[in-house]
């Protein structure tokens, strides 16, 4: 199954850093970056707020585990958000590029 995977990350060079390694790595097919995302939520027990990128992430759900490791350790923030969602439906040529883009788990 095709999986979209959500990360924030702290600015582009950590963004861009992610997205990069992921791709080369074939573990992603694509990665797009969005700029300027507000982000308000709740840590160490208090409302706060941030500047963040979001990076949404194409793959399929066989590599989210090692997805999962690869961002984690490139990662600045203790509890990087890393959420993945199953795309259900799609423009089927769009998602066998996917497939065919990405490797398979080791």
């Amino acid at each position: 199954m095709n999986v979209v995977i959500l990360v924030t990350a702290s600015g582009k060079e950590e963004a861009g850093i992610i997205a990069n390694k992921l791709v080369e790595e074939k573990l992603a097919a694509c990665v797009n970056i969005l700029s300027n995302v507000e982000s308000v939520f709740r840590w160490e027990g208090k409302v706060d707020r941030a500047n963040e990128l979001l990076l949404i992430i194409k793959s399929r759900e066989e590599n989210v585990a090692e997805i999962i490791a690869t961002v984690k350790s490139l990662h600045s923030y203790e509890v990087p958000e890393i959420i993945a969602l199953p795309i259900t439906a799609g423009f089927e040529p769009y998602l066998k590029w996917i497939d065919e883009s990405v490797r398979k788990p080791r």
